[in-house]
């Protein structure tokens, strides 16, 4: 796989004549259309954008301005390199020039774009501005100057959750002075983490509004369905859509590209086929980003790029690197700077650089597997050919269900709008936590709740009820001495350090989530092409020490998962079939890992772990199916398990589809029989606390989207189940059961009996089905659609327990999430029906899961960056009752591991857990 050097051009022509090549898309470029300067704008910051090159401003930037200038909140959502950064900089700078007491505010959702943004506005030198960033990496020392000094302060939403909110009597002067506050890259902010930023905002103008400011909010977000009422959703605010983009853009060619296939039914892996692509690209001279979905994927990708260029010329080899969160600072920002000034050519990405960091000068982007939504996709796309350029972006579709589909149907992802962003600050699970943190910045007074809208009242009785806040005449008032610890990003624990025990050098950091399955004791830990070994992980004291290693083995931890109901929301019956919707409690616990030999994957051994066990309260989809319809339509009693876990893993791969979330964001179960419902049961559940509206959307588009999933099944041309349908690279259970013919036969029935209910509702004419829900042919969000999440009215709820109902997330730098674990027998006909029942969980647990952890008086200091994730998730801490439930091993990493393979539990049954 060689290319003569000869740039994009040369690159361009030898991909396309290739096989692997499903489809090419060419995206026409479009004229700019300039305006001039508006007259309010001062001339130090025209003559500032004129030095720049900026003769005139876009009629979108102008239009943006004008209207944060004038006093009204705004969101441009427009495309990647539309200059976005200009519609918020021109006010902002403006503000500060007319009044030298004006401050502003920024939030990226990166610390990279938020240092690529300080070298903007820094660089445009206009006096008087003092631009600085102040996030986990800013040194104590400078922290007072930049809070005493600065006039446009840049960071992130962790940091002014975690440190200037409560520490806002220190930000008092600058809070007084409050002109605008800018919320970059706000499509970012979905689901858990977006409902999170939502009330930080919120308290932000609590905050500003003690100190006599009601600041104007300028939000700039990538093309994304309905960007208004999201705008809206996140500040509380009426905002103003500017959605015409008016900027010129260069021609891109996009390529669907399905690796080929080793052997019958396996493909190459998409990592070595984008490393090929990537060793490709910088043989020919053609600067290059490649994103990979997980850190371990991206070190993969520019090791085996870099041994590959080093074969050819070791100058070439030294021109490729890696970046992703956990680096240190100075590796990062070196990182940066070597992209951009062209001493390197390609990069291997998680999409860290996702974001809007301004990398001039690309010209292709290598994209290894979809992303999970289209804005992800295109974002990633529009990375290349910034300065409007001609640029070529290929998707390198992995050996996945939903992968698969894409690249065989073109027109799923050319023919449709892109996502609506959806989040939903009323989550119990974030919005109780919230309040217990405004609390303790101030008493919260009854003028305060319509900033938290109509379910704060409740929540905050149920504070009070758990002894967290005090009624009092004048307000509700913070008891505990120390103030609640939450994670926004939901990582589900502290950072912990990557220390090299024999010098002491910190290598980098990653999350207590991620810590379980890449660090435990013996992983091998992957560094800028450099392998360690793992000698011991304290969880306590946040560290793992690790030595210098090149093993001929890489390492994948397993775990194990039950789940239980909790109770039901919502239920569709027709027939033998029943869906429902509500929430359930999933516990996962790390037990071992394996050791497999590099290339051949051959298991060295399985060795054990002792580490501690993870509770979930979240919501579920699941489908049960009666036996008897089973056997009439052609499926013996052998085979349902592994039906039912074929259908269970294409309908996981599926759901992106219809939900803007990725199969790293859910996880699932499936078993012959489930002591809840004591009938074969299919379950799939958001991987985050409280839930993250994946299962929502799921329960109300489940027509198209079990039809998607029965269609990929149907349509592959294996014979017994493939990686491209029913197999998993997860299942720690080799995939065994898989029943390919017999998953058809099972979402066949289940789709007949949905579609008889939505007709029966639809004509109004009574049958036999009991019909709790309307919205089962809804089809995937898109930009003409709200972007609430659909849930119906309850008929069988249980009593006393709550089911959230929220949005989707990103992730992002989303925590990992889990899937996949098979079922080691028949199903789980021997497993005991005696569980608690739903019904019988008191009120009190429901109750709990708004109480916050406690945390130290200390401000953050190390914030994460991109796909990494910092601080504590609330989580419920209600306790489960011993419960019998289905349970399996083995756990589907989140983005940032490589799969790790699953065992078979002692209890039948196959699960997609969440890690």
């Amino acid at each position: 796989m060689t290319l003569a050097v000869g740039g994009p051009a040369a690159l361009l022509s030898g991909l396309l004549d290739r096989p692997p090549v499903t489809h090419v898309e060419e995206v026409a470029p479009r004229v700019g259309d300039p305006v001039p300067w508006p007259s309010w704008v001062p001339a130090p910051v025209v003559s500032a954008f004129a030095a720049r090159g900026v003769s005139e401003p876009w009629r979108h930037q102008a239009s943006a301005a004008s209207l944060a200038f004038e006093g009204r909140h705004v969101v441009v959502a427009t495309g990647t390199a539309s200059g976005k950064s200009l519609a918020y900089q021109v006010p902002a700078l403006s503000r500060l020039v007319l009044d030298p007491r004006a401050t502003v505010l920024y939030l990226a959702p990166t610390k990279a774009l938020a240092a690529d943004q300080l070298r903007s506005v820094a660089s445009l030198a206009v006096d008087g501005v003092r631009p600085a960033c102040y996030d986990g990496d800013t040194p104590r020392a400078e922290r007072e100057w930049i809070r005493q000094n600065s006039r446009f302060v840049l960071t992130n939403p962790d940091m002014l959750h975690r440190s200037i909110l409560p520490g806002h009597a220190a930000w008092g002067t600058f809070l007084r002075r409050l002109a605008f506050v800018v919320v970059d890259e706000c499509h970012t902010y979905r689901g858990v983490f977006g409902s999170h930023v939502a009330h930080v905002l919120r308290r932000l103008r609590r905050a500003a509004a003690r100190y006599g400011r009601t600041p104007v909010f300028v939000l700039a977000s990538a093309t994304a369905g309905d960007p208004e009422t999201a705008a809206a959703r996140l500040t509380g605010l009426r905002v103003e859509p500017v959605t015409e983009d008016a900027s010129p853009r260069g021609g891109v060619t996009f390529a669907l590209w399905e690796p080929p296939l080793e052997g019958a039914s396996v493909r190459r892996s998409a990592v070595r086929e984008t490393a090929s692509l990537l060793t490709d690209a910088v043989a020919a001279g053609v600067r290059t980003v490649a994103f990979v979905r997980s850190r371990r994927g991206a070190e993969t990708v520019a090791t085996v790029a870099r041994r590959s260029l080093s074969e050819i010329s070791p100058a070439l080899g030294a021109r490729v690197a890696a970046y992703r969160a956990g680096y240190l600072r100075e590796e990062r920002r070196s990182l940066e700077e070597g992209l951009l000034s062209g001493s390197l050519l390609g990069l291997a990405s998680t999409n860290a650089l996702e974001l809007g960091v301004d990398l001039v000068g690309l010209d292709a982007v290598l994209i290894c597997g979809y992303p999970g939504t289209r804005a992800s996709l295109w974002q990633q796309a529009g990375r290349a050919g910034r300065s409007g350029e001609d640029a070529l972006a290929v998707l390198v579709a992995r050996d996945d269900p939903l992968d698969t589909y894409l690249v065989h149907h073109p027109e799923a992802l050319f023919g449709h709008p892109v996502e609506a962003t959806v989040l939903d600050p009323s989550n119990p699970y974030v919005l109780g936590p919230q309040l217990c943190c405004a609390a303790a910045e101030g008493p919260l007074t009854q003028a305060d709740l319509s900033l938290f809208g109509p379910a704060a009242l409740p929540v905050l009785e149920e504070l009070v009820a758990a002894g967290l806040l005090r009624r009092r005449p004048s307000g509700w008032y913070w008891r505990p001495y120390k103030r609640p610890e939450i994670d926004l990003r939901g990582s589900g624990g502290q950072q912990i350090c990557v220390v090299e025990s024999s010098t002491g050098r910190l290598l980098g950091m990653t999350d207590s989530g991620s810590s379980h399955f890449m660090l435990h004791d013996g992983a091998v830990y992957l560094h800028q092409g450099a392998s360690y070994v793992v000698d011991t992980l304290d969880l306590e004291d946040g560290c793992a020490l690790v030595h210098a290693e090149e093993p001929d083995y890489t390492t994948h931890a397993r775990d194990v998962t039950t789940l239980s109901v909790a109770g039901v929301g919502s239920s569709v019956r027709s027939g033998p079939v029943e869906m429902h919707l509500g929430e359930v409690d999933v516990t996962s616990q790390v037990v071992s890992y394996q050791r497999r030999r590099h290339g051949s994957g051959e298991v060295i051994d399985t060795r054990p772990l002792d580490l501690p066990a993870r509770e979930l309260r979240t919501v579920a989809v699941w489908f049960t199916v009666s036996p008897a319809a089973l056997a009439a339509c052609g499926v013996a009693e052998a085979d349902v398990p592994g039906a039912l876990h074929a259908a269970e893993h294409a309908a996981i791969g599926l759901l992106p589809l219809v939900a803007t979330c990725d199969r790293w964001d859910i996880g699932g179960l499936s078993t012959a029989s489930h002591p809840d419902t004591g009938l074969p049961t299919v379950f799939v559940y958001d991987g985050h606390s409280g839930g993250a509206g994946f299962a929502e959307r799921a329960f109300a588009a489940a027509s198209s989207w079990l039809r998607a999933t029965r269609d990929v099944i149907a349509e592959c041309a294996c014979e017994a189940g493939c990686p491209s349908c029913v197999q998993s690279p997860k299942c720690g259970n080799g995939n065994n059961p898989l029943a390919k013919a017999e998953a058809v036969k099972v979402l066949d029935v289940v789709l007949t009996n949905l579609a008889a209910a939505r007709e029966a509702a639809e004509s109004d004419i009574p049958d036999t089905s009991d019909v709790a829900a309307t919205g089962l042919a809804a089809p995937a969000a898109t930009a003409s659609e709200p972007s609430e999440p659909v849930v119906s009215t309850a008929v069988t709820p249980a009593p006393d327990v709550a089911v959230p109902l929220i949005g989707s997330v990103v992730p992002a730098v989303a925590g990992p999430v889990a899937e996949e674990a098979a079922s080691s027998g028949p199903g789980a006909a021997g497993v005991t029906s005696e569980a608690e029942s739903p019904a019988s969980r008191p009120r009190a647990a429901a109750r709990k899961r708004v109480r916050p952890k406690l945390a130290g008086a200390d401000g953050a200091t190390n914030v994460a960056d991109g796909d990494a994730t910092a601080p504590r998730v609330p989580r419920s801490r209600a306790k489960l009752a011993a419960h019998p439930g289905a349970s399996s091993t083995g756990v589907e990493p989140g983005p940032s591991e490589l799969p790790a393979p699953r065992i078979a539990s002692a209890v039948p049954g196959s699960a997609d857990t969440a890690a």
